[in-house]
């Protein structure tokens, strides 16, 4: 990999996200997507697949452009970074729905970043759910059962058999789509524990 290119868009990625923190814990909202990158890159994924790593929340969250993403960082990394980013103008049910149906049918790479996106979601709120409980979930747009069909749907159709055929650099799907699936399933039976001892 070129150290360069991944440079430019670690750097690029850090300058959007300036001052920007998460809902959870407060920590800079950058160190997601380095943690996203990282995961692509540990799973042997080409360079450009962990540049869009770096960059896969610019276009949603702040003022870069998929234009100007791909006239820094080429067309590939562009449509990458398009793949993983939703419409704000949809409602948090069309968005989600929407990222549920793509992933069964996008291509490698782009499943990959969602997910890899994904994991590095709900090992966040898995921690933060286990420290604050229940209040965790009034950061956010929507309660825990629907953070839990959104994540469950995820993992219900990110895999898609074709891939096996058709992709030379990876003819098994990488290692933390089992980790998700397995995290998915530890949330789920986490937030139905903290339900069922409310009754």
């Amino acid at each position: 990999m070129s150290n360069t290119r991944l440079t430019q868009a670690l750097k690029y990625g850090k300058e959007k996200h300036e001052g920007q923190t998460r809902k959870t814990d407060g920590t800079p909202m950058f160190n997601h997507p380095i943690r996203v990158a990282g995961i692509l890159k540990d799973a042997g994924f080409d360079e450009e697949v962990v540049m869009a790593g770096y960059l896969h929340d610019t276009v949603e969250d702040t003022d870069a452009t998929l234009e100007e993403i791909e006239k820094l960082f080429g067309k590939r990394v562009a449509e990458i970074v398009a793949g993983n980013t939703e419409n704000k103008d949809d409602s948090w049910e069309e968005r989600k729905q929407h990222t549920i149906d793509w992933i069964a049918e996008a291509p490698i790479e782009v499943r990959a970043l969602i997910v890899a996106d994904k994991l590095d979601n709900l090992r966040s709120m898995v921690k933060a759910y286990q420290q604050e409980g229940e209040t965790l979930f009034t950061h956010f747009k929507r309660g825990k059962e629907e953070q839990l069909w959104y994540f469950k749907g995820v993992a219900n159709k990110m895999r898609n058999p074709a891939d096996n055929l058709f992709n030379k650099n990876h003819c098994d799907f990488p290692l933390y789509f089992d980790t998700y699936e397995s995290l998915v399933t530890n949330f789920e039976a986490l937030i139905q524990g903290e339900s069922n001892e409310g009754k």
